[in-house]
């Protein structure tokens, strides 16, 4: 290598360290910079390690609404229960008298929509023939025996004719329904009073909680929590078995029923 050559390599050498000299320092500077922005955020972590989330003081208050209503809707059940040798003679017998009890209550004023089979069930009826007196254990079993089959069939009944009530329930009986139950009596649209009653219960706590902030002088600042729990209690009717036709309509009364509705507000105080 010549003198001259050399002399471009040396000079090229040095351009080669001093650009490399720049980025090392750079690239330390930065590492420096970023370990000192860590160690702040540890710092200021560290601050708030084991301590609790600000404690903000509270006051619960409770009102409650009750609406009363006299009802509008009874909702009744007729069953028919049938036995027979035959399959084909219970269902026969049962649906003769099912028929009967669903054209005398349309005959009513009752609508097809407020009609509604709950149950149609078939059971075989067997019995124990032949049984043996047990003297000594074990004891002989006699012989099971089909004797028949039973129908049950339900029909579940709305009516909102509330002067009507015994009278459907008397035809009904007539008919063939051999089972009367599960009269309750209700209101078709509980959810407007329920809105009414929940009114009630909300200008009550709100002014209970005036009442309250202004004796122990404090001062309201803001609702943090809000629940509410409805009792809407549905008045049932003594259930009928065996129940015959031909006598006189029941006489039944409706009462009132109550809608009560309870809400807690918790409000923020300072």
């Amino acid at each position: 290598m010549d003198n001259q050559n050399w002399q471009d390599f040396k000079e090229k050498k040095k351009v080669f360290l001093a650009v490399f000299l720049v980025i090392l320092s750079a690239f330390l500077a930065a590492l420096v910079v970023q370990t000192t922005v860590d160690i702040q955020n540890k710092i200021k972590e560290g601050r708030y390690i084991g301590q609790e989330i600000e404690a903000r003081n509270t006051i619960t208050i409770s009102g409650t609404g009750e609406i009363f209503a006299k009802p509008d809707l009874a909702i009744t059940t007729f069953s028919v229960i049938t036995e027979a040798k035959t399959v084909v003679g219970a269902m026969a017998e049962n649906t003769k008298k099912m028929n009967a009890i669903i054209g005398f209550v349309k005959s009513q004023g009752v609508e097809e929509k407020d009609l509604k089979t709950t149950s149609f069930n078939i059971f075989p009826r067997y019995e124990w023939l032949d049984q043996i007196e047990c003297l000594s254990w074990p004891c002989p079993t006699g012989k099971r025996v089909l004797v028949g089959y039973e129908v049950n069939q339900s029909l579940e009944v709305k009516i909102r004719d509330m002067e009507k009530i015994g009278v459907i329930i008397e035809g009904a009986t007539t008919a063939g329904a051999n089972q009367v139950g599960d009269l309750r009596f209700t209101i078709d649209k509980e959810e407007e009073l329920e809105k009414e009653a929940r009114s009630q219960a909300i200008d009550k706590a709100k002014t209970k909680a005036k009442e309250l902030s202004s004796q122990l002088g404090v001062k309201l600042v803001r609702i943090t929590n809000f629940s509410e729990n409805s009792v809407i209690p549905m008045p049932f009717f003594a259930l009928k078995e065996g129940v015959g036709g031909g006598g006189a309509a029941p006489q039944i009364e409706t009462g009132e029923n109550k809608i009560s509705v309870t809400v807690s507000i918790t409000y923020e105080i300072r």
